[in-house]
C-alpha cells in the first residue's frame, strides 16, 4: 500500500470534534462487551520493561525496541514494550487470577521500524487481554470458541455503531470463517501471503487464519511470530474485509500460549534455545506460570473500521512524513 491511499470520492462523515466522540463511543462499548463475554478484569500494565527480563515481545525478531537509560539506576537500560504478550501471563499469576478468569489492559507501544501507510503507524494502541485455561483446554476447539466470542463482540459493536450513526451500515458477516495458513496457501498457491489474506477476506467478509509462525509447504512462513508466547499450532489472526480501502484489515492477533513442550520446540526452530534461560521463559519451562489464551485487539484499527475512516491517523495522534500530511490536507483528510 502507498504511504497514503485516497479512496475515490472519500470524505469523512465526522469532523474532528465528532470523531473524538465517535472514538470514545467505540472504545467504551467494545471493551465493556469484550470484558463481560470473556470474564476479564481491567488492570494496570507497564509501558517499559528491562531487556534481561525476557518480557518484551520480540515480534518478528528484527524490530528495534525504543530504549533508554534510567538515571537513578546507574543508567540501567529499559525498553518500551512492543506488546504485553508475555507480561500478561506473568501478571495473571502475580495478581492471583483463577481458571476461567482473565485480565485486559490498555497497551501503548512505539514501533520505530514500522512501515507506515493508511493502517500502520509507529504508535500502537491495543487492548491486550489474557485468561487462564487448563492444559486440557489447549486445543483447537478452545481456540475457535474464544475466537467466536471475540467476534460476537465485534459484531455487537458494529450493530451498536450502526444505530448511533446513520451513515454506518453493518458489513460484517454473521459468522467468522476458519482456515489454516497452509489451507490458504493451497487455495492460492501463486499468491504472496498478503494477497491470500485479501482474497479470503473479500470472499468471506471475516476470517480467522490459524497456525501462523511455522514454515509452510512452500518453505515460507505466512507471517512471523515470536517463538516464546503463541503456540504456532494454536494461534491466528482475525481479519475482515474493509471496503473503504478495499483491503484485508487485521483487527486482532491471538492464540493459546506456549506450554513447556511447545516453547522448547519453537525456540529450537527459531535458533534461540538459549532464551529458555531468561526469567520468563524459564518460568514456563518449570511450569510455574498458568496455561493461558490471549491476544491483542487494535484500538485505532477498530475505531477506524467502525467510523469508516480512510487513514489510521484520523483516529490516533502519531507522526507522519510531511509528504503524507500535505497529501492529506490536499484531500481534506484531517490527521490528528
Amino acid at each position: 500500500m502507498e504511504q497514503l491511499m485516497i479512496p475515490e470520492g472519500y470524505k469523512s462523515q465526522l469532523n474532528l470534534h465528532d470523531t473524538q466522540i465517535g472514538i470514545k463511543t467505540v472504545k467504551d462499548f467494545f471493551q465493556q462487551s469484550l470484558a463481560q463475554r470473556l470474564n476479564l478484569l481491567r488492570v494496570s500494565a507497564p509501558l517499559f520493561v528491562t531487556p534481561d527480563s525476557g518480557l518484551n515481545d520480540n515480534l518478528n525478531g528484527v524490530e528495534r525496541p525504543v530504549s533508554f537509560g534510567i538515571k537513578e539506576q546507574g543508567d540501567a537500560p529499559a525498553e518500551i514494550v512492543h506488546s504485553l504478550a508475555k507480561w500478561k501471563r506473568y501478571a495473571l499469576k502475580k495478581y492471583g487470577f483463577s481458571h476461567g478468569e482473565g485480565l485486559y489492559t490498555d497497551m501503548s507501544a512505539i514501533r520505530r521500524d514500522e512501515d507506515t501507510d493508511n493502517i500502520h503507524s509507529i504508535y500502537v494502541d491495543q487492548w491486550d487481554w489474557e485468561k487462564i485455561i487448563t492444559k486440557e483446554e489447549r486445543n483447537e476447539e478452545t481456540l475457535k470458541e474464544v475466537v467466536r466470542t471475540v467476534y460476537k463482540s465485534l459484531k455487537k459493536t458494529e450493530k451498536y455503531m450502526a444505530i448511533q450513526y446513520d451513515y454506518i451500515e453493518e458489513i460484517l458477516p454473521k459468522e467468522i470463517f476458519f482456515i489454516t495458513s497452509q489451507e490458504l496457501e493451497d487455495m492460492y498457491p501463486d499468491c504472496v501471503p498478503k494477497e491470500r489474506e485479501y482474497n479470503i477476506a473479500k470472499l468471506k467478509g471475516a476470517v480467522f487464519i490459524m497456525q501462523i509462525g511455522g514454515i509452510l509447504a512452500s518453505g515460507e512462513k505466512h507471517d512471523g511470530r515470536a517463538p516464546d508466547y503463541d503456540d504456532w499450532s494454536l494461534n491466528g489472526d482475525i481479519i475482515v474485509y474493509y471496503p473503504v480501502l478495499d483491503i484485508a484489515l487485521e483487527l486482532s492477533s491471538m492464540g493459546i500460549r506456549v506450554d513447556e513442550d511447545a516453547l522448547q520446540k519453537q525456540l529450537e526452530i527459531a535458533g534461540c534455545p538459549d532464551r529458555a534461560e531468561m526469567p520468563f521463559q524459564k518460568a514456563i519451562m518449570n511450569q510455574e506460570l498458568p496455561y493461558t489464551i490471549g491476544g491483542g485487539i487494535g484500538q485505532s484499527r477498530i475505531c477506524m473500521f467502525y467510523l469508516r475512516k480512510a487513514h489510521i491517523g484520523e483516529v490516533q495522534a502519531s507522526l507522519w512524513p510531511e509528504s503524507v500530511m500535505q497529501k492529506a490536507r490536499d484531500n481534506d483528510i484531517d490527521l490528528l
